[in-house]
């Protein structure tokens, strides 16, 4: 049986906060959110092995060999399935007393019983099992690893037991058991410092504690699961002393570990739920201690999955508040995207029915001609310039008429989007559709169509607007788009002379609309008084 794994258990227990070591938490969250993702991959590869060694186990003809094959599985279920681990913990006791008869078998598989029971929290029957092993039918390795299981107990009775009286009496022991292993073990060893960090953090020698496990993280060769030991064990030290990012960061590590050694008697990730949800990240928090419940229900370990629920309802309830607030926003958007729509439809009617009102007012005027000839000649006049009117806002009113058109085709799919997410209760990406609304792309698309129409109805207007100038003032001609101080005149050559309707429709304030025409006006070469008059002579195709 192997220290290293064993120091595991009881080092998560001290797991309080999460962050980690040369990486950043963003880097490091994104690392175990992808681990998660693939953790069945994990955990196929501790199946296949599993499998392999109980098919070499099905042919195996000797006590030694059946022995060692039923160890190689015990130490793969013995973290991974609480059920598997006691079931083959008895099978070595079984081959040890009934076919192999050696003092080294039967102290070896009590060892093996004791730390299934101490994984299940029977620590009395644990501390049981231990009395009857004989120190001296072990090896040295094993002795340490006797003291260890020893200690593990006692620090998990008075962990367990919250009780000082009881502190006093179990630490103790606990310390005793651990000096024990260190005088067995050799200085600066892999087990030494692992057991000189864990007497540190025990009696919160935490200075030294941390310099210990800074050297153990340093080893070369260490498995994932060595690591997260490691890990996560300083990571209590760190947040003891106050450094709550590199704990985090450590915690996040051993969580990542854990999944990749397909560990599932860890508290990892639920100390990392923890340390997210008093952090105010509530979703972090959900995924990490819903991982925790899935370890502890996989393990089979009852003392875990009662202490997970004391914290999984609480933060289930924070998550679907959030969710339900969410969902609000959301409703509130498509309301105001619905009047939005209604608004567009009302000014499209309105249109129309002023087009309408045109055309009958232009077949008036046409009655009327036929009508009184007699004012023919004098109506001549009238009549064209009439007719550029009407074309020009025929062509305005077309031309607004299509852009309604567009938006309200762009907001019918917009809420048709939106309504289908919500209906999936994809609201994330709801919001990050409204997020992603570009009205100032809008406006400028708005703009770009209003030059290229007004330029098809007045296509000699910056041509025109030049002889206003002297030649160093001229506007570049040959432009398909209009700049602002040509886009404000076409507007007043459009009919529009109000400045606080002209600033509405281009996105200026009233002074800036009116810094800009009084700048035109004072470099032409006509009296500002007559500069609009001659705009207005300005006449379209």
């Amino acid at each position: 049986m192997n220290l290293n794994k064993l120091v595991y258990i009881l080092a998560v227990l001290f797991c309080i906060s999460a962050e980690g070591y040369a990486q950043s938490s963003a880097e490091l969250f994104k690392k175990l959110n992808q681990t998660l993702a693939v953790q069945h991959v994990y955990v196929k590869q501790k199946e296949n092995r599993i499998e392999t060694l109980h098919r070499a186990l099905s042919v195996a003809a000797s006590p030694v060999l059946k022995y060692e094959l039923n160890e190689k599985l015990y130490n793969e279920y013995k973290t991974f399935s609480y059920d598997s681990s006691y079931t083959y913990a008895k099978k070595l006791k079984a081959l040890a007393f009934n076919e192999l008869r050696q003092g080294r078998y039967i102290a070896l598989s009590r060892m093996s019983m004791a730390f299934t029971l101490l994984s299940s929290g029977m620590f009395k029957e644990t501390l049981d099992e231990l009395e009857h092993i004989q120190l001296h039918d072990l090896d040295v390795p094993h002795q340490i690893e006797y003291y260890f299981v020893k200690a593990r107990t006692y620090f998990d009775l008075s962990d367990y037991n919250r009780n000082p009286d009881y502190t006093m009496v179990y630490d103790p022991e606990g310390i005793k058991c651990i000096d024990s292993a260190l005088s067995l073990s050799k200085p600066g060893s892999l087990s030494y410092l692992e057991l000189k960090g864990l007497k540190d953090l025990r009696t919160s020698n935490y200075k030294d504690g941390e310099k210990v496990y800074h050297t153990l993280l340093n080893f070369q060769g260490l498995s994932p699961h060595q690591f997260a030991i490691n890990a996560c064990c300083l990571s209590f030290i760190l947040e003891s002393r106050g450094k709550h990012e590199e704990s985090l960061q450590l915690l996040i590590k051993a969580a990542i570990s854990d999944l990749e050694s397909a560990t599932k008697e860890t508290v990892a990730s639920y100390k990392l739920a923890d340390v997210m949800f008093k952090k105010g990240d509530i979703n972090n928090s959900y995924v990490y201690i819903k991982q925790a419940m899935d370890e502890a229900t996989h393990y089979g370990a009852l003392h875990r999955q009662v202490k997970i629920s004391n914290i999984l309802p609480i933060i289930e309830a924070q998550w679907i508040d959030q969710i339900e607030h969410q969902k609000r926003r959301l409703y509130i958007y498509s309301s105001i995207i619905t009047l939005l729509v209604i608004f567009v439809i009302w000014f499209s009617v309105i249109i129309f029915r002023q087009l309408k009102k045109l055309r009958i007012a232009d077949d008036i005027i046409k009655a009327a001609n036929v009508s009184l000839k007699e004012t023919n000649q004098a109506l001549e006049e009238v009549n064209s310039k009439l007719s550029i009117s009407n074309a020009i806002k025929n062509e305005y009113i077309g031309f607004y008429f299509n852009i309604n058109y567009l938006y309200i085709d762009k907001l019918e799919n917009f809420k048709k989007s939106l309504d289908k997410k919500l209906s999936s209760k994809r609201y994330e990406d709801a919001l990050s559709t409204v997020h992603n609304l570009n009205l100032e792309h809008e406006r400028q698309e708005l703009f770009n169509t209003f030059d290229k129409v007004f330029l098809r109805m007045f296509p000699d207007f910056i041509q025109k607007f030049n002889t206003l100038f002297k030649a160093e003032d001229h506007f570049a001609s040959g432009e398909q788009l209009l700049n602002t101080e040509l886009r404000i005149f076409a507007l007043i050559r459009m009919g529009i002379h109000d400045n606080d309707r002209i600033s509405k429709i281009l996105g200026y304030s009233v002074n800036t609309i009116y810094s800009y025409k009084n700048r035109l006006k004072t470099r032409s070469l006509v009296p500002n008084e007559e500069f609009e008059s001659h705009i207005m002579e300005i006449k379209a195709v």
